[in-house]
């Protein structure tokens, strides 16, 4: 992980986002960049210094976001990191992803919402898109304070598909943080069986990861996916949740729509997807 993206509204989840952004460029021994995108009236990158004079609140708001670029910037430097700041202007997440792509970095950790209104608009664009077009990992901080290095991941999926260059990302941070891996399969009404028979794709997957020493394996009979990760959560620790998503089709057969949206909307802890090409 040689470069990591901080897209920032200077919320407070974001700015938890931009401490965990931080923690992880430190331990990575990361570039890390603070990014703000804002929404202006007009053309503004087209406008001359006599027009903007007209809009007094905005020259404000400018001001205000370099200043918060600022101080971002310097608490990254403090921690001997090397750091860019970039502000830009109205593009919505198109520019987000365009800048990232950019840069070409590795990881992207923003904040959210929340359970306050679910994944709501971020810098102009929607966090949800941002984390379905993304092609790198993204961080999606949420409510809850965030626990860094991580202890305890939480990996779920159905383990039918291939998500082996997804899981090796997330063995990459747990070994990085000394983390157990917690893999999760929900088997929901539509295909309940004995947790014995649930457990065969989980074993099957480990297969390939012969070296793996801290994991465990957990199989829930559930009315529904967000249900099962819910109650499993309820009796286990856990730092993140990661997950998984295709690019164009959206989140894994795991994951419809509306499940992905709700664990992502409804968690309280950090939430990591992970783009796979199909």
């Amino acid at each position: 992980m040689k470069n990591i993206l901080v897209p920032t509204d200077f919320s407070e989840n974001c700015n938890k986002a931009a401490e965990l952004g931080i923690k992880m460029a430190k331990l990575y021994n990361s570039e890390i960049h603070f990014f703000h995108l804002m929404n202006t009236p007009v053309d503004w990158i087209n406008l001359d210094k006599e027009k903007e004079k007209r809009y007094p609140q905005t020259v404000q708001q400018i001001g205000s976001a370099r200043a918060d670029l600022r101080e971002l910037g310097l608490k990254a430097e403090r921690e001997g990191l090397k750091c860019r700041t970039f502000l830009e202007f109205d593009g919505g997440q198109a520019n987000i992803l365009k800048h990232s792509g950019h840069f070409h970095h590795d990881f992207i950790v923003t904040g959210s919402s929340g359970t306050q209104g679910g994944v709501r608009e971020l810098l102009g664009s929607n966090v949800e898109k941002i984390v379905r077009k993304a092609d790198v990992p993204v961080i999606v901080v949420k409510n809850k304070e965030v626990s860094f290095p991580f202890k305890d991941i939480v990996f779920v999926s159905d383990f039918l598909e291939d998500v082996s260059e997804a899981f090796k990302q997330v063995i990459s941070i747990a070994k990085k943080c000394g983390a157990h891996i917690h893999l999760v399969r929900v088997n929901t009404q539509t295909d309940f069986n004995s947790i014995e028979q649930g457990l065969n794709p989980l074993k099957k997957f480990l297969e390939r990861f012969p070296d793996l020493e801290k994991y465990s394996m957990n199989v829930y009979n559930e009315p529904a996916v967000e249900t099962g990760i819910n109650n499993y959560l309820k009796y286990n620790d856990a730092d993140l949740i990661a997950m998984c998503t295709h690019g164009r089709t959206g989140f894994l057969s795991l994951f419809s729509k509306s499940i992905a949206e709700g664990v992502t909307n409804h968690s309280e802890l950090p939430v990591m997807t992970i783009h796979i090409k199909k």
